[in-house]
């Protein structure tokens, strides 16, 4: 088992381990072959950790009107502009299991520009990102560019999608938890192409 420490808060001594934190962790051994520290980091707090893995599972159910590939380049795009590092590594690696090539990592901070992503990702990924940048805002034609691929249920799982997605990155960037490996191609960093010309210290410190 690997457990990268976080720089600001540790994670709970494995002796206050909730039954159900210990479960999760369990589970995490066997799909990553490590627990993960944001985990570790939650389970300080049981009842909003079992409440968090709650609404994360409802999200990335199988039957998600949100294909899984596209569900992973929003979680990529989100942590690259909330400069989570972790979150970076562990989403694009899923994402490459779900088919979402290297090619279309190593793009996403151009999505718009890019041949590589379909319209309705585009619209998907432009919804992300004004939702996550305070400087953007989503107005309405955004709003109807979104409706023209998702319908009304659909566009209400993205938004909670995208709104997961900013706690859980805001959280990590916040306690500087390090990435763990398992993303196995460079992807562009956290804050790539949002007008910051480093990645911030604490998240230099976590690369491998």
């Amino acid at each position: 088992m690997t457990l990268h420490a976080s720089s600001r808060i540790p994670p709970i001594p494995r002796r206050r381990l909730s039954w159900y934190a210990r479960l999760v962790l369990a589970n995490q051994r066997r799909r990553y072959g490590q627990e993960l520290e944001p985990a570790r980091l939650w389970a300080r707090s049981p009842k909003v950790f079992a409440a968090l893995s709650l609404l994360y599972g409802a999200l990335d159910r199988r039957r998600s009107p949100i294909e899984p590939a596209l569900r992973s380049l929003i979680t990529v795009r989100v942590s690259q502009i909330n400069w989570c590092a972790f979150c970076v590594d562990i989403n694009a690696a899923t994402g490459m299991k779900r088919g979402v090539s290297e090619g279309q990592l190593a793009a996403l901070p151009e999505f718009e520009a890019s041949p590589l992503f379909d319209a309705r990702q585009k619209a998907a990924l432009a919804y992300a990102e004004a939702m996550t940048r305070s400087d953007l805002g989503v107005d309405d034609a955004l709003m109807a560019r979104v409706k023209s691929h998702f319908d009304e249920d659909a566009v209400i799982e993205l938004t909670a999608l995208v709104a997961f997605q900013n706690m859980s990155s805001k959280f990590n960037a916040a306690l500087a938890v390090a990435p763990q490996g398992f993303c196995r191609v460079d992807v562009k960093g956290a804050g790539a192409h949002e007008g910051r010309t480093q990645v911030p210290a604490a998240a230099e410190e976590g690369k491998e």
